[in-house]
């Protein structure tokens, strides 16, 4: 396996890929609320154009970055939540870091001034990641869903551009 990754736009031929990834970051239980994997055009259509990334090493998408906007408001046309997966096969690997990297200094260019994200606190490695790119703890909010009838909790993380 290639340690030297390539990061590269989000296209539409890589629609299988991304969906694939999203769908096994549902089944883990700790990586979002939703249990259904959206269409490519659901998928497309609720994240920006701008700032997303696939990561691929040996010709194998390894994991995907994006954002997507808070609110439809034009005074939070600068925030933008993060979601960022990888394949299990390539964890363990700094994909995500690599990843994370890009996507901060992309958005940066495209003048979103905060990004932010909801991790589940079970998430370790989404907790360490956000940490390690200088993303705060701005909350937690406990009981905001549940999961298969059971209640969880998650930590309300962001990172300011220091540049506006």
């Amino acid at each position: 396996m290639k340690i030297n990754p390539i990061i590269k736009p989000v296209e539409d031929s890589h629609q299988n890929d991304v969906l694939e990834i999203y769908k096994l970051g549902i089944e883990t239980g700790n990586a979002t609320f939703n249990t259904t994997v959206p269409t490519w055009e659901e998928w497309d259509n609720s994240h920006l154009t701008q700032s997303r990334f696939v990561i691929e090493s040996d010709e194998k998408i390894a994991g995907w970055i994006a954002l997507s906007p808070v609110s439809s408001r034009c005074n939070y046309s600068g925030v933008a939540e993060v979601s960022v997966y990888i394949h299990p096969n390539f964890n363990g690997l700094g994909f995500a870091s690599k990843l994370m990297e890009k996507v901060i200094v992309e958005s940066e260019k495209h003048g979103i001034w905060t990004l932010q994200s909801s991790v589940f606190p079970e998430n370790m490695a989404s907790v360490k990641l956000h940490k390690r790119f200088g993303f705060r703890e701005v909350g937690y909010r406990e009981k905001i869903s549940r999961m298969d009838g059971i209640w969880r909790d998650t930590i309300l993380y962001e990172r300011r551009n220091p540049n506006m």
